[in-house]
């Protein structure tokens, strides 16, 4: 476009040029005004093999847009080294589709074992499970830079986003095997009414299925809290 507009074409139509050139418009014949804008270089002096190359490229990528990737990358890059939590943090809650708490915030020690086991069947792994290596991967760079999870609240995690506490991480509730988004935005209106009573308080009020349920509780995340809302004798021992 640059080019075009040296060699006195109008901007606008050096513009449309351009991208009918570059999206191979050109060259696979889908632009029926390539015939008259051809005229148009020729009466600018635009050289033969220039108006023969438009002619024959089938796909460029905006040198714009490379720019744009390449100043994006320049700033993920500074925040990872000077703003390590938040970038995992963020990294972790838009990027991360797999992310899962029992098997990547229970420590290095506990996660290298996963992945040494997903390594060792690596031709054999789902492509969901290839996804979660892959998650599994970037936690243990958070782990190895120094950084630690700390343990989900389930009155302070957030339901979709990661968040940095005392300079450590706290997972997301969409972490927890089986808590979806959706459920955990309705486990997030639940709690709203204040603190569960009981698990069964907290299924009533969640709609979260008792697998779930037994996994959160399986994973520390319940402690205290019991089983029903009825009062037992043992309860006053």
């Amino acid at each position: 476009m640059p080019n075009l507009i040296s060699m006195g074409l109008d901007s606008e139509l050096s513009f449309k040029i351009m991208e009918a050139v570059r999206k191979g418009k050109v060259a696979k014949g889908q632009c029926d005004t390539w015939p008259e804008w051809k005229e148009e270089m020729i009466a600018h002096g635009v050289p033969d093999w220039y108006i023969w190359s438009c002619e024959k490229i089938k796909y460029m990528f905006p040198k714009a847009h490379a720019a744009a990737y390449v100043m994006m990358a320049w700033r993920i890059a500074w925040c990872k080294i000077n703003f390590p939590l938040e970038y995992y943090a963020a990294y972790f809650s838009i990027r991360a589709s797999t992310f899962n708490y029992e098997l990547m915030c229970q420590g290095r020690e506990r996660l290298e074992r996963y992945i040494q086991d997903y390594k060792s069947r690596e031709d054999e792994l789902t492509q969901k499970e290839k996804d979660t290596l892959k998650d599994m991967m970037s936690v243990l760079e958070m782990y190895a830079r120094g950084y630690e999870f700390c343990k989900l609240d389930i009155y302070e995690a957030d339901a979709r986003k990661f968040r940095v506490i005392d300079r450590k991480l706290m997972p997301s509730l969409s972490t927890i095997d089986g808590l979806g988004d959706k459920a955990a935005d309705a486990f997030v209106e639940g709690r709203a009414a204040g603190p569960f009573l009981s698990r069964d308080d907290l299924r009533n009020r969640t709609k979260l299925s008792k697998t779930v349920i037994d996994l959160m509780g399986d994973l520390g995340l319940l402690e205290g809290l019991p089983e029903s809302d009825q009062l037992s004798i043992f309860d006053f021992g």
